[in-house]
């Protein structure tokens, strides 16, 4: 257990947004407990706005498979650079978060400097890869999973491993005063015959001080909808691209292409794309094609799934925000034909390849996983599931339902309990 009158550095590791968000909120909850803890690592700007001092900016950086091979000679002269900071600094302990392509490099070396070390969100070992399960046993102290059945199959194959819920559903479903009343049948009418339930998961609005603490989880989740009166002309439809400039310049064209023939066929209907940041938003309307058009917003996965009727989604941890508000989707992740057939499908040993899909163990949503180059099954998918309204109502209420496990612990809060009890 740490000491409250003790001094303790934390080097953490995030390679993109996501991660520097996860790993900002779990510094945050980590203030709040009072110890005197100095962060410094590498991540990006929220990291940086709750006082970590950042080596280096990495999230601008982040880059799926497929691309990653021209970070390489950056990313080995990083590595260099935390291998000689833990040499020349006191380090307590190192949490690495996501990107396991990199952060493997920095466990090692933490392992180099006798530092212990937590994995924050676990490497997909399951799917694909899982030949690195050895890998993680050697570097890894604790295992921070944040999909349910990870636990139980990283500890049965040696990994010492908790689930400790997942730090998306720490803003989709913030701490609330259990004192606010909130009615149980609250309702919000919506443009185009959509009703919302409101009435979402209340959390207790003490913060855990004991790892075994969970949140509540209202009867009826946000956001449960009814499509009775719903009517696919003039319906709003969300773009989420991703954060990654790889899925940007892979998925944009081919998501604005899928607009413009649905537009084609629903004069009336509305576009919103979401952009994880102002950078990325610039990036976007620089590669807006002409017939293309739509609003922009910053960071509202959630938000925005929640106010639209149809989102078209990149692979990836935007899913399960789109999942919690109970948006009927469809999901897209681009890669190369050649590499796919060549080593792709080879490597991947999951049934589906969305987490979504993974979660419910059935094609809950279409995947279009990977997508090559034709459009048509996308759009003839999209207009299909538009027409049929008790079929968009029958799946929100299953996404949401998903979800619910995942809502019901606060991830930063967890993970800082486990923090405090391994700096001793």
């Amino acid at each position: 257990m740490a000491e409250k009158d003790k001094t303790y550095r934390i080097f953490i590791s995030a390679a993109e947004p996501s991660a520097d968000a996860h790993c900002a909120g779990l510094i945050t909850a980590l203030q709040k407990r009072g110890y005197d803890i100095e962060f410094v690592g590498v991540g990006g700007p929220k990291m940086a706005s709750v006082g970590c001092r950042l080596l280096e900016s990495t999230t601008g950086k982040a880059a799926m498979i497929y691309n990653a091979f021209k970070q390489v000679l950056h990313y080995y002269g990083l590595i260099r650079r935390i291998r000689s900071f833990f040499k020349n600094n006191k380090v307590d302990l190192v949490i690495v978060c996501d990107s396991p392509s990199f952060n493997f490099h920095v466990a090692k070396a933490a392992k180099s400097a006798n530092i212990k070390t937590i994995f924050y969100v676990a490497p997909q070992l399951w799917a694909w890869a899982g030949w690195r399960i050895g890998k993680l046993r050697k570097y890894c102290d604790k295992l921070c999973c944040i999909l349910p059945f990870e636990q139980d199959w990283f500890c049965q194959r040696g990994v010492e491993a908790v689930f400790v819920g997942n730090p998306l559903f720490d803003e989709v479903y913030p701490v609330r005063d259990p004192t606010e009343k909130v009615s149980n049948g609250a309702k919000e009418k919506v443009s185009n015959g959509v009703n919302i339930d409101l009435a979402g998961p209340v959390r207790n609005s003490k913060h855990a001080k004991h790892i075994q603490q969970e949140t509540n989880i209202s009867n009826g989740a946000a956001h449960r909808r009814n499509y009775a009166d719903f009517k696919p002309t003039n319906a709003r439809i969300a773009f989420m691209p991703g954060s990654r400039n790889a899925e940007i310049n892979s998925l944009w064209l081919p998501m604005q292409q899928i607009a413009i023939r649905l537009k084609q066929k629903y004069p009336e209907v509305t576009f919103t794309t979401v952009a994880v940041d102002a950078e990325r938003e610039q990036i976007l309307k620089e590669k807006q094609i002409p017939g293309f058009e739509c609003k922009f917003s910053i960071g509202s996965v959630n938000e925005t799934a929640g106010s639209v009727d149809f989102a078209i989604v990149a692979s990836g941890s935007a899913t399960l925000e789109v999942t919690a508000a109970g948006c009927r989707m469809v999901i897209m992740y681009q890669s190369s034909r050649i590499l796919w057939h060549l080593i792709g499908r080879w490597l991947v040993k999951s049934k589906y390849l969305s987490l979504v899909n993974i979660l419910s163990d059935k094609e809950l949503v279409p995947e279009f996983m990977p997508y090559f180059t034709s459009i048509d099954p996308i759009v003839e998918t999209i207009e299909h599931l538009l027409k049929d309204s008790d079929r968009l109502t029958q799946i929100s209420g299953e996404l949401i339902k998903l979800t619910e496990p995942l809502a019901r612990k606060n991830a930063s809060e967890q993970v800082a309990e486990l923090i405090v009890e391994m700096l001793h």
